[in-house]
């Protein structure tokens, strides 16, 4: 229940910074359209986040007779997870990922790069689809595609600041621009991204062990998803995603950080460390002696 509330509390914070730059650029005004900006941005993100997600990433959604294999791994793992059968979609990325959207487990997609599907073993595969099905049960996927929408519109919004600096000064009292003029404009422009991503990163952070943990045990195989993640981080920081660099405001989407092996991108990424996730996993094989059978 702590990450629950935690989460809550980042997602509050996430919108509160969204007003406080609508402030800093227009403000009482400025801040009363962030405010309504925000409630827009959750209602839209609510209803329509998930496909547009998929749509942004190019991905094509598949069945039992266009992907037999991977339709039916996700078949199988959503049954033993008790959940509805969620839409699969494929991404045509060489990098190994995979992540899951949607507003809740009856409205639940998820979805797979070719390079996951090429690269790795079924068992591996299974233990990752495992880990986003925890993401759905867990209801984290509405709260992940939320974050996503709502930091792409700071960063967004954020851009104005510079735009709109000088009209601190247009009513003569500052009352109705921005109270901090234009470098205060510059600032806002600067930090208040680097704000949303450090919330962003906490929120994600908060919910990858529990979905680790959670899809271990629905594939009954710890081993599979520790695999897997050692394989998905090794070839994940030798082959870019281009879609993913361009639309960083989704990276905690993933299973693994999609951004290309840079320093900026390992001190605040959006992922707890690779390392100690599989070291937990590894964990739980070891001292686990009531795992149910195989999925399949």
């Amino acid at each position: 229940m702590t990450s629950y509330v935690k989460t809550t509390i980042l997602l509050a914070g996430l919108t509160a910074l969204f007003m406080a730059i609508g402030y800093l650029i227009g403000g009482k005004g400025g801040m009363m359209i962030a405010f309504l900006m925000a409630l827009g941005v959750n209602l839209f993100s609510y209803w329509n986040s998930g496909d547009m997600v998929l749509s942004m990433y190019g991905a094509r959604q598949v069945d039992g007779y266009t992907a037999p294999e991977f339709h039916g791994i996700v078949q199988r793992l959503a049954e033993r997870a008790g959940l509805p059968m969620p839409r699969v979609f494929i991404i045509e990325n060489d990098q190994p990922n995979a992540f899951a959207t949607g507003r809740g487990p009856e409205h639940a997609a998820v979805a797979a790069t070719t390079g996951l599907l090429r690269m790795l073993s079924p068992e591996e595969i299974a233990g990752v689809m495992a880990h986003e099905l925890a993401h759905v049960k867990n209801r984290d996927t509405l709260v992940m595609t939320i974050t996503a929408t709502i930091a792409g519109a700071i960063s967004m919004i954020a851009n104005f600041g510079m735009f709109f600096g000088a009209s601190s000064s247009s009513d003569g009292d500052g009352r109705d621009g921005n109270p901090l003029g234009m470098i205060g404009g510059i600032l806002v422009a600067i930090l208040a991204p680097f704000a949303a991503m450090i919330v962003q990163m906490a929120i994600s952070r908060t919910r990858e062990y529990e979905a680790d943990r959670i899809g271990a045990e629905i594939c009954g195989r710890p081993l599979w998803l520790a695999d897997a993640l050692t394989s998905i981080h090794a070839y994940a920081n030798q082959i870019p995603n281009h879609q993913a660099e361009a639309n960083p405001a989704t990276a905690h989407l993933f299973i693994a950080n999609p951004l290309h092996g840079r320093g900026a991108d390992s001190l605040f990424s959006t992922h707890p460390n690779m390392e100690e996730r599989v070291r937990r996993l590894r964990e739980m094989a070891g001292a686990g002696t009531s795992w149910r059978g195989p999925w399949g």
